[in-house]
């Protein structure tokens, strides 16, 4: 599976903003996915997950109510709408994927995700 991110780029706080995350090489399927997130000296950290068959989603605290993840299985994309942005929402942004289903305490352990994408920038200006 290859994944393809896109839609990042420099806004100002308040903007808003929707990433794609776009796979090639097999179809989803069952496949759960995530989004991703790591700022300049920090760990990544989890954003967001969607189960690929049923479509429960998570978050992490810091972006709810404000991030939407989605998905269109017709297009086997994944989405992540991001409105209210922050300064503090900086950070090179991730796609992943995994081919089962994941529990819900695991979704955010990027060890579950068995592919990822190569990233795409998101710059928050104050």
């Amino acid at each position: 599976v290859q994944l393809q991110a896109s839609g990042g780029g420099l806004v100002q706080a308040g903007d808003s903003l929707r990433l794609s995350c776009s796979a090639s090489g097999r179809t989803f399927g069952n496949y759960a996915a995530a989004w991703f997130r790591q700022a300049p000296g920090k760990e990544r950290a989890f954003v967001a997950h969607i189960s690929w068959s049923v479509g429960n989603t998570y978050y992490a605290d810091s972006v709810k109510g404000r991030f939407t993840i989605s998905k269109d299985n017709a297009k086997n994309t994944v989405y992540l709408q991001m409105n209210s942005l922050k300064p503090e929402d900086t950070a090179v942004y991730y796609c992943a994927v995994d081919p089962r289903s994941v529990r819900p305490s695991a979704v955010a352990d990027s060890t579950e995700y068995d592919f990822w994408g190569q990233g795409t920038q998101v710059t928050v200006s104050s």
